[in-house]
């Protein structure tokens, strides 16, 4: 964007006088004016100028205007381009407005028709500006640039992912908890055409069948005790964009078939309604368990498993992709410590090594809430050993001599509860019904152990 106050201007033009007289009338406007003869200079001034409104003759020496405003728009199109005509070549300003320029004016307009012009396409460029720069911004929060790694198994499904972003398709991503599957989701979503439409989460396992109905579908006002009014669901707030269905493998049987409607129609009917809601809206599911077994043991819709899994993307556990701890871990530092203020260059040779030794279960988020741990406990200079919980010296002994991890009662509680939601495929009531607790101990053992 430029600095001027009223934004910036190219005139591109040879004629000396003309292009002259044009610019000082608008630096008298308050506008910042530069000047090019030909159309090569010009493009050499976009390069190193951020130009919000060109003024171009339609007739330039060395490249036909017209060409011109194509190749100004495919490179800048927040940009816009007023055409200058000639008396007589009024088509020349009909083909350029088709091409993409924000409008014509003939030569020898007065001033009175010019500095509205070029005041309207100001307001636009300045707003396409705005636009662009939130778009840059929520792609470094929200897109691809956001997943940390380099190794073979994250930079495959990375770029698995970045195929199928810009198409339509129904995702299936499948990978342990924690591993970062709504974060992937997001990124598929910001590199999609519907990137400034919204994208709703929801997970599939944190509610009831009667009120998860209710928020993915909507109800009518007087459709069951407490409706009072209606009420829009997850499918209608997210119509133009994209709905991310986390843990869809908790999704009663009921829902499963209205969800297989809405992938077929892009049809669903609200609780109490007796017409359909037509939406349009990219459909993203997640999953630790095993669908494809699910689906034959019939606890899951084999036909809603295969519309969900079009496109699938398998993302890596942390202990498949120990070259990238060391990457998350600078990553996750340099956060914590902008967030609590503090000064922390980096960490030590051993805590890098203790990490690498660890097993991982909680994956990603179980690194992240270990490494803010560590940088609240950290007065300054490196993260040491020493801020870490103690499972990770019992982890690093057991793999140096084979002797220790196995008698520390936290870490044995720890890998049991991993393996018991392994062995469910994620479904945690069931885990804890196996664990004989109760499903809050079960989530508060989770939270304890950075495994929620």
């Amino acid at each position: 964007m430029s600095t001027a106050t009223k934004g910036k201007l190219l005139i591109i033009d040879d004629e000396d006088r003309l292009r002259k007289l044009l610019a000082r009338i608008l630096q008298l406007e308050g506008f910042e004016v530069l000047e090019a003869a030909i159309a090569k200079e010009g493009l050499r001034r976009l390069e190193h100028d951020t130009i919000d409104v060109i003024i171009s003759d339609v007739k330039l020496p060395d490249i036909n205007g017209i060409e011109l405003i194509k190749t100004i728009k495919a490179g800048y199109p927040a940009t816009e381009i007023i055409v200058l005509t000639a008396y007589g070549t009024i088509n020349d300003g009909v083909t350029a407005i088709k091409n993409g320029a924000f409008d014509y004016i003939t030569k020898g307009d007065d001033n009175e028709k010019i500095i509205p012009l070029v005041n309207k396409a100001m307001d636009k460029a300045i707003l396409q500006h705005r636009v662009l720069d939130l778009e840059n911004k929520l792609n470094v929060k929200f897109g691809f640039d956001r997943i940390i790694g380099t190794s073979t198994a994250i930079t495959v499904a990375i770029k698995l992912a970045q195929r199928v972003a810009p198409t339509d398709t129904t995702v299936l991503i499948l990978g342990e908890t924690g591993t970062g599957k709504e974060v992937f989701a997001e990124a598929i979503h910001q590199a999609s055409p519907r990137k400034l439409k919204p994208f709703v989460a929801i997970n599939c396992s944190a509610f009831s069948k009667e009120l998860l109905e209710s928020e993915l579908f909507g109800h009518k006002a007087g459709s069951f005790t407490g409706a009072i009014k209606d009420k829009k669901g997850l499918f209608e707030e997210a119509n133009g964009g994209t709905i991310f269905l986390d843990e869809i493998g908790e999704l009663d049987h009921d829902l499963q078939a209205k969800l297989l409607r809405v992938l077929e129609s892009q049809q669903f009917i609200k609780i109490g309604d007796t017409k359909p809601t037509q939406v349009s809206v990219r459909i993203l599911a997640a999953t630790n368990r095993n669908l494809q077994d699910e689906a034959s043991k019939e606890k899951f819709r084999s036909d809603l498993f295969y519309r969900l899994s079009v496109f699938q993307i398998t993302l890596p556990a942390i202990r498949d992709r120990r070259e990238d701890i060391g990457l998350l871990a600078d990553y996750f530092i340099r956060f914590y410590a902008a967030k609590v203020n503090k000064q922390i260059t980096g960490y030590t040779p051993d805590f890098l090594e203790k990490l690498e030794a660890y097993n991982w279960p909680g994956n990603v988020r179980e690194l992240k809430n270990v490494m803010e741990r560590a940088v609240i406990l950290c007065d300054g200079g490196k993260v040491d050993a020493s801020l870490l919980p103690y499972e990770f010296e019992a982890a690093s002994a057991g793999t140096n001599s084979g002797a220790t991890s196995e008698f520390d009662l936290a870490l044995v509680e720890k890998h049991h509860i991993q393996h018991v939601i392994n062995h469910t495929h994620g479904n945690r009531a069931e885990a804890a019904r196996l664990l004989n607790i109760g499903v809050a101990t079960l989530y508060r053992k989770l939270k304890e152990y950075g495994m929620d």
